[in-house]
């Protein structure tokens, strides 16, 4: 398989590169810094930014299955800094998904999506998003999970 991990030099998406290149697929990574150590071991490295539709395009050409793990994390900061990576890069994703013809988009969510302040036991896919958030992170990673569902 030909696989595209967005974010793949990251903390979870080095991990997913891992994996996939353990199994034998073969992997690119958008990614927006340099990796040597993953060039090294054998993955097509691309440079690019999730919010920029077109290296999106380039790296979603010729693939199978995209891991969007792409995301800014954290607690402070401003709104756009998450909104245009959380978001708007997954919308960038989904619609070069479609573009590529991809078949398979495996979007790397958060707990924090649903978290409302109480504990969650037993909770699956039904539990309603809160209707106010802590912190702008998992609000966008909420409104992107909403148009990677729809």
């Amino acid at each position: 398989m030909q696989a595209l991990v967005t974010g793949g030099g990251g903390f979870l998406g080095r991990y997913i590169v891992e994996q996939l290149r353990d199994r034998g697929d073969a992997v690119r990574v958008l990614a927006r810094g340099d990796y040597p150590e993953l060039t090294a071991s054998g993955v097509e490295l691309l440079r690019g930014d999730v919010r920029d539709l077109e290296s999106v395009a380039r790296a979603c050409a010729g693939v199978e299955t995209v891991f969007h793990a792409a995301a800014i994390p954290g607690v402070w900061g401003p709104w756009s800094r998450y909104y245009e990576t959380n978001t708007l890069g997954t919308r960038n994703v989904i619609a070069a998904c479609r573009e590529a013809g991809v078949r398979k988009l495996v979007y790397t969510s958060s707990p924090s999506v649903i978290y409302d302040g109480s504990p969650h036991e037993n909770a699956d896919e039904t539990i309603p998003y809160p209707s106010r958030y802590a912190c702008h992170y998992p609000h966008t990673k909420a409104l992107g999970e909403r148009e990677v569902l729809a």
